[in-house]
């Protein structure tokens, strides 16, 4: 499937934009989407639920408003956690147009479809609303976001023929992660021939920041960072329609502009390095966090889960002498891992279902 305006596969993930005093950083912002624009590249992701809301207005303050609506192409979600009944999803939309100051979206997804809440959305008609407001041209194209197993998929899949594209988590480190099954949901959306838009090609930054082993193997191979060969990994795949990244920095993003504007296909000898980087990840038992976030605005404790589990996968990876000092550090004016209250807030909406009562109980015996 094609659509029409989109002349390549690098999108702008609008969730993790440069933060100044707790407000996103209008000025650089800007220069970032300058750039995206001048090099031809054309397509804005973003969520109610990215920094606060604030991702929507900041697209709207420096985008939208400075830019031809023609000239781009914006997507936004339906996010579980925004609405409750059939009765709030028609206001939450025109809410959603109002922060982005546009009267149309190119795309709009059923953000982190699961099981759960795909009985929510069926009970509630989210589908039936939103493939009305297609009818009224204030949608282009439906599509989900995903976060479960690949059976799951194919039955909402085989269930919803108005999904026009999905996006799921993928990467050479995810190909088999029992949590994640990146191949597998791949071959689904193969299978019933919808367009895969990519989300965590680089595993928040976890691709950025390899070992010296793992480095070593990609260096091998040639030139490039570690995020080239990332980005480059998903881009090899033929039903890959459109690849995220999240970028907080010009820095980020030219390094990424430079892998994808004259794009390269892996050939055998890259695809063997990133398998065997991915063992060597694999091995090191490291904890899976992409750092989305997800899990933190509604801790009752305000516990930084994504910070502190960094720290331990920086102690695990490079063997970095002060974590404990590194964790005190952090600590000091935030809540500690012991004051988790096994509430399990974090664990119901974290897409990669890690187990984050028991790690929070682990790093409180380890560092504290």
């Amino acid at each position: 499937m094609e659509f029409d305006g989109i002349k390549n596969k690098f999108g702008f993930g609008c969730m993790r934009l440069k933060m100044v005093d707790e407000k996103v950083d209008y000025a650089e912002f800007a220069k970032m989407i300058d750039l995206f624009m001048d090099n031809g590249f054309t397509y804005f992701d973003t969520a109610r639920v990215y920094l606060g809301g604030q991702s929507e207005t900041a697209l709207r303050d420096c985008l939208v408003k400075r830019y031809p609506r023609s000239s781009f192409t914006l997507t936004d979600k339906l996010s579980d956690s925004c609405w409750s009944e059939e009765k709030d999803i028609r206001p939450l939309f025109e809410s959603q147009l109002e922060s982005l100051g546009t009267d149309y979206l190119d795309f709009y997804l059923f953000h982190a479809m699961s099981a759960p809440r795909y009985e929510k959305y069926q009970r509630e008609h989210a589908f039936e609303v939103v493939q009305q407001l297609k009818k009224e041209g204030k949608i282009k194209h439906i599509g989900m976001s995903f976060h479960d197993q690949p059976e799951v998929l194919d039955k909402i899949l085989s269930e919803q023929p108005c999904i026009e594209v999905v996006q799921i988590q993928f990467n050479y480190l995810d190909i088999d992660n029992p949590h994640v099954r990146s191949m597998g949901c791949y071959d689904v959306c193969v299978k019933h021939h919808k367009p895969v838009i990519v989300m965590e090609p680089i595993k928040g930054g976890t691709l950025v920041n390899l070992p010296d082993e793992a480095l070593d193997v990609l260096k091998e191979c040639g030139k490039g960072s570690p995020a080239s060969y990332a980005l480059r990994y998903v881009g090899s795949h033929d039903q890959i329609f459109m690849i995220l990244s999240g970028m907080g920095t010009r820095e980020q993003m030219l390094d990424n502009i430079s892998t994808m504007k004259d794009f390269v296909p892996f050939g055998e000898k890259e695809f063997t390095a990133v398998k065997k980087v991915n063992e060597i990840l694999t091995k090191a038992h490291t904890i899976p966090c992409t750092s989305c976030h997800y899990c933190t605005p509604g801790c009752p404790m305000q516990i930084p889960i994504p910070e502190i589990f960094a720290i331990r996968n920086n102690e695990t990876l490079f063997h970095v002498w002060s974590p404990k000092k590194d964790y005190e550090m952090l600590t000091m004016d935030k809540s500690k891992a012991s004051a988790c209250i096994a509430c399990g807030q974090c664990e119901g909406i974290c897409p990669q279902q890690l187990e984050i009562i028991s790690l929070l109980k682990e790093i409180a015996e380890k560092y504290e």
